[in-house]
């Protein structure tokens, strides 16, 4: 097969695509004929040499994909040869063939094509897993995430929305803010503005009860002063700094929690695994994707040679939705 490779750290230009052996599926496994590939900002971080595989992961770039099983290994149940699937991965997106734990496999939506499905099950995971298993969102509360115009904030906006909660988000320019609104956000606000006091005009001085952060270190202190007394803040990217100082009388007196989570590394079985993740995936969040109330959003669709491309627009930023590599038609 041909996969994208890393021929060593850098920018956009070192990825090559490059003759790769066949994945075979081991134990539980199965093999995806990918159709297309979604880009994620973890991608860019491996690229540039600061987020390495798991031990056992594929070294190819790509963590969601979309395709046909082709192959099945011992030990797996519920799927066949030829049935469609997207899947959550640890690496490995960025080829024409990848080996998955079946137990990281999901169906296809009502609705969504097979090449957009190559863009979801990572950004699903990602929010699902943050804003209801470890935030607890629910219908009444106040919810804020931040670059509602990307990939994570255009997919939890949506998940907000139809759980019932009120969304609040931020975007940096005129167009993106307009588009958070269009996907339900009930107040746009400019990260340019004053966080905390965005915040609480929008909520009556009250604060939010969640609030999903890719930021880190750099937002962590507004962060905590927009939540409300009791809010939750699950932080999940360090785009702005690994670092921060916190004030913890402040999280004691107001009864404030942190959280930090990263899905790649997770095991796949277990009580914090994968496996556990995607199924609640399919069973409390795809019925919401079937019936049209949380749908993909994709800036544009790439030929999987062009990933190069993909990662300068990338770079750039701005990106609205997700980028999503196409590796052979549907």
């Amino acid at each position: 097969m041909y996969g994208i490779s890393i021929r060593e750290f850098g920018g956009p230009e070192v990825l090559e695509w490059t003759e790769q052996p066949d994945p075979e599926p081991g134990t539980g496994e199965v093999v995806l004929d990918v159709v297309a590939a979604g880009v994620n900002r973890a991608d860019v971080m491996q690229r540039q040499g600061n987020y390495p595989p798991p031990p056992g992961a594929s070294e190819l770039p790509g963590l969601e994909c979309s395709g046909r099983v082709s192959a099945i290994g011992p030990g797996v149940s519920g799927w066949s040869v030829g049935d469609l699937a997207c899947a959550l991965l640890s690496g490995g997106g960025y080829a024409e063939k990848v080996a998955v734990p079946a137990a990281q496999l999901l169906p296809i939506p009502d609705g969504v094509s097979l090449t957009d499905a190559g863009g979801l099950p990572e950004v699903a995971c990602t929010v699902w897993s943050n804003v209801v298993l470890l935030g607890g969102l629910h219908a009444g509360q106040t919810f804020l995430v931040h670059g509602g115009s990307g990939g994570i904030g255009t997919h939890a906006i949506q998940v907000a929305k139809a759980l019932g909660a009120t969304v609040l988000t931020t975007a940096g320019h005129a167009d993106r803010l307009q588009t958070c609104r269009d996907l339900g956000a009930d107040h746009a606000l400019d990260y340019h503005g004053d966080l905390v006091e965005d915040v609480k005009a929008a909520t009556d001085g009250r604060g939010a009860d969640l609030i999903l952060d890719n930021i880190g270190g750099r937002t962590l202190a507004a962060n905590l002063d927009a939540l409300a007394t009791g809010g939750r803040l699950a932080i999940i990217g360090l785009m702005g700094g690994a670092k921060a100082e916190i004030n913890l009388a402040k999280l004691l007196t107001r009864r404030l929690s942190v959280g930090a989570t990263s899905l790649r590394a997770r095991p796949v079985e277990g009580p914090d695994g994968k496996a556990g993740i995607v199924e609640a995936v399919r069973t409390d969040l795809w019925p919401l994707v079937d019936a049209g109330h949380v749908r993909p959003v994709v800036a544009e669709r790439i030929p999987v040679q062009e990933a190069a491309r993909a990662h300068e627009l990338m770079d750039a930023g701005g990106v609205v939705g997700k980028l999503v590599l196409v590796v052979r038609d549907e």
